[in-house]
């Protein structure tokens, strides 16, 4: 199951269970749409995959099966970041 993390890795804009702005890479790293598109380039900083949306939770499943309310934000080398992009 999803964890749905509450925020953007990099710019910790709040992420809510139903958002239709959040992505995902293979591994959950969460961002936001405007980050992925402009900043990341569709490509996740951490592991290098690409992005989907995150698919909402039922809002009714929410007490059953809760969202993370673990916030990671990890403000992305932007440096580091290209470098890794100009690499592929």
């Amino acid at each position: 199951m999803l964890e749905t993390r509450p925020t953007c890795e990099n710019c910790n804009k709040a992420l809510p269970f139903d958002s239709s702005e959040a992505m995902i890479c293979t591994f959950e790293c969460t961002f936001c749409k405007e980050c992925v598109e402009t900043v990341l380039e569709h490509v996740c900083p951490n592991c290098g995959g690409g992005f989907e949306k995150r698919p909402t939770r039922p809002k009714n499943l929410l007490k059953k099966y809760p969202v993370s309310t673990t916030i990671v934000h990890k403000p992305v080398d932007l440096k580091k970041h290209q470098e890794r992009l100009n690499k592929n």
